[in-house]
């Protein structure tokens, strides 16, 4: 296993991040703790979850990641060799479930803190991050924006000294945004610089062949102000394993949850068979190629991954050894130049 150091800090993470979204829903406790189990045991020290968790997010079954963490942090006693990572929900997503209203208030962000130390059966939480921004933008699939946000009042100062206090207090140690956008990122980065307060140290963005926009104005920011990308849906919802090319498989994540369109529109088949026949060509699967692409990227920090059995989470550690040549990432190029970010 290859690590790196969480920006601006002493921490070490593994170069693979072990998504958990499938907790809950997908996958049964007993499954989670084997997955923890196997994913610990091959050198994975970076664990990610949310609040919201599982996916497809719903009343009856919310929580239920974090808390299959928990119950297997409390039985390993590995939580010290481990780096916990999880997201509070924002506004504008309909889950009126969770808290109402979702926004980053002092009260709300404390609830969730406190809910999120409760389930994961912990007294810290190493990584905390804001799962997407306040204010209406460009994310999920929406391409472009036409215009801003006239109901969101900009709060960031507001936002940074809550969670100045919650690391003075010892409830969380540092923070990440996701789902943000350059002005974003560089807004936190301004305040924080301007008034002393905590410093963003990561994004939690989606990278894949499929969705490369992170490498316009983010991947920049990200190099020279030291912020490290966690890339999430590397696999884009496991369409780059090249399981859907026939149609989509009623059991797998785009087959139980339709909604998630971005990731099955027709310019992604284009394109994914495009990789397939390049990943074929060169005697490797398209799930290897996939994964490897995103982890040889100099600005990614970590690469997040997820399964729904042991199988195919050994499959995309496995892959992680894989290195593609200059020949592999040429190819690569002429379809992104071909079918740019078919799956925003």
């Amino acid at each position: 296993m290859n690590y790196t150091t969480l920006p601006n800090t002493n921490i070490k993470v593994s170069k693979i991040c072990l998504g958990t979204m499938t907790f809950g829903e997908q996958n049964s406790e007993s499954d989670a703790h084997s997955q923890l189990d196997y994913a610990i045991d091959k050198g994975i020290n970076f664990i990610d979850t949310a609040e919201m968790y599982p996916i497809a997010s719903r009343e009856a079954t919310l929580g239920n990641t974090e808390r299959y963490i928990g119950s297997w942090l409390k039985k390993s006693g590995k939580r010290n060799d481990l780096v916990v990572a999880t997201k509070i929900a924002g506004p504008n997503r309909g889950m009126a479930y969770i808290r109402n209203p979702l926004d980053f208030s002092k009260k709300n962000i404390h609830e969730a803190v406190e809910l999120s130390l409760k389930n994961l059966q912990t007294d810290y939480i190493d990584l905390y991050q804001m799962h997407w921004p306040e204010r209406v933008m460009n994310m999920f699939g929406q391409r472009g924006l036409s215009k801003i946000d006239p109901n969101w009042n900009e709060n960031i100062f507001e936002v940074l000294s809550i969670y100045d206090g919650l690391i003075k207090e010892g409830k969380i140690k540092h923070i990440g945004v996701s789902n943000e956008n350059p002005y974003g990122v560089m807004k936190f980065i301004s305040e924080s610089e301007k008034h002393n307060l905590p410093r963003i140290v990561t994004i939690q963005n989606p990278y894949s062949l499929l969705n490369r926009l992170y490498e316009v104005g983010l991947s920049e920011i990200g190099m020279r102000e030291n912020v490290g990308l966690m890339a999430y849906s590397p696999l884009a919802f496991s369409f780059l394993t090249g399981k859907h090319l026939n149609g989509t498989l009623p059991t797998s994540r785009l087959g139980l949850f339709p909604q998630f369109t971005r990731y099955a529109n027709d310019n992604c088949y284009k394109a994914t068979t495009l990789y397939n026949e390049i990943a074929k060509a060169n005697g490797l699967t398209l799930t290897q190629m996939a994964l490897a692409f995103v982890n040889q990227q100099d600005f990614v920090m970590s690469t997040i991954v997820g399964a729904t059995t042991l199988e195919q989470l050994q499959e995309n550690i496995v892959a992680f050894e894989t290195v593609l040549t200059p020949e592999i990432i040429t190819a690569i190029n002429k379809v992104q130049e071909l079918i740019p970010n078919p799956a925003p």
